[in-house]
């Protein structure tokens, strides 16, 4: 018997388009999402950016897709991206409605972490279908970020009647969605931040404490202590702590601090907060011995009043 010769995956562009893509707010997060929505057999077909940014990554992830306003990109897609800053949301929301630019039917979709879907209530009550799905992933505004969301977690959303259609939307962009109740959203994108975005302030500053003492390629330094640090965190949690402070070092605590105070006294307040902050979880977790947990906390104490 002959072997059927295996069938070449069908190339996205022979697929019908089975909705109408637009982009209002062409930052870093817009132009991504739909262009992965464009492998997936959506049709991208209008976007909204004000920036020269905004329209050079427009141009650059979707391009020949007409730059138009707002309220022409809503007239044109059935499946709208509203991908602005957090706190410009309720506004364009408001906006979209009072001028009737949203229409009955139409997907709805925020990107924003802090909301959940009830931001989008005055859209709904005009008969559009509203979704929050937050990419839990860090943008670069270019074409790496369509390769990233393979994998990337989702949190999701959605009045239960669209849940399957939210999560559906999630897998076509190669994502994972993770169901998030509507009144844990704040806490939620508090926790991302905590960990994302303080890690970049972190690492930041410590390249720059690294350069300042004389070490010519801190990110090559760093990159195999912070790659093996970030796995044992995810890995263990707080049984990875290790350091100074987890150990009770207090006389080296004190020293990190007069040196900082020396050569970045910006720096101080926020060693001094994350020092106090791994005490209490490796007291909590008997990895610091009570008795040497007084003196490093006298330490502290003392960083707080200098």
């Amino acid at each position: 018997m002959n072997a059927t010769p295996a069938q070449e995956p069908l190339d996205p562009r022979d697929r019908p388009a089975r909705l109408a893509v637009g982009v209002v707010g062409a930052g870093r997060v817009g132009p991504a999402l739909a262009a992965s929505l464009a492998l997936a057999g959506h049709r991208p077909v209008a976007v909204s950016g004000v920036s020269d940014a905004s329209r050079r990554r427009a141009a650059a992830l979707l391009p020949d897709v007409p730059l138009l306003t707002p309220a022409e990109v809503l007239e044109r897609a059935e499946l709208v991206l509203l991908t602005v800053p957090d706190d410009a949301l309720p506004g364009l929301v408001e906006g979209l409605v009072e001028t009737g630019a949203v229409r009955a039917g139409q997907l709805l979709v925020h990107t924003s972490g802090r909301f959940g879907a009830r931001v989008l209530d005055p859209a709904t009550r005009a008969g559009a279908l509203p979704l929050a799905l937050h990419p839990v992933m860090t943008f670069t505004g270019t074409a790496v970020d369509v390769q990233r969301l393979a994998g990337c977690s989702f949190g999701v959303t959605a009045p239960e009647e669209l849940r399957l259609a939210a999560e559906a939307l999630v897998i076509e962009m190669g994502g994972e969605p993770e169901w998030i109740l509507e009144e844990a959203r704040p806490l939620y994108h508090a926790a991302l931040a905590l960990g994302a975005n303080h890690l970049v302030t972190l690492v930041a500053q410590s390249m720059e404490l690294l350069r300042t003492a004389g070490v010519s390629a801190p990110d090559r330094m760093l990159g195999p202590l912070l790659g093996a640090a970030l796995d044992n965190a995810l890995r263990s949690g707080d049984a990875a702590l290790t350091g100074p402070v987890a150990r009770g070092d207090a006389g080296t605590v004190a020293a990190h601090v007069e040196e900082l105070r020396r050569h970045a006294p910006g720096a101080v307040a926020g060693y001094l907060a994350m020092a106090r902050t791994t005490a209490d979880r490796a007291l909590a977790h008997g990895m610091l011995k009570p008795e040497l947990a007084e003196d490093l906390l006298g330490v502290l104490a003392e960083g707080d009043l200098r």
